[in-house]
């Protein structure tokens, strides 16, 4: 397995951590009663996934010269 696979697979795991995250902060939040503090604790925890994920398509794209 070659670096672009590993990256990419890494990638994948990354956003389904992300989409896994919506939808129990999203279950949370339709619940009614849900804690605030552990909501929050979630949407940075999302947020943390999100910068991690855009990181990783930076490195992905070479720079272009212009």
């Amino acid at each position: 397995m070659n670096d672009d696979e590993t990256a990419a697979q890494q990638l994948a795991a990354l956003k389904a951590e992300h989409r896994r995250l919506d939808d129990e902060i999203a279950a949370l939040v339709a619940e009614g009663a849900a804690d605030q503090l552990e909501i929050a604790r979630l949407k940075k925890r999302k947020l943390r996934l999100k910068d991690e994920i855009e990181r990783m398509r930076d490195r992905s794209v070479p720079d272009i010269i212009a």
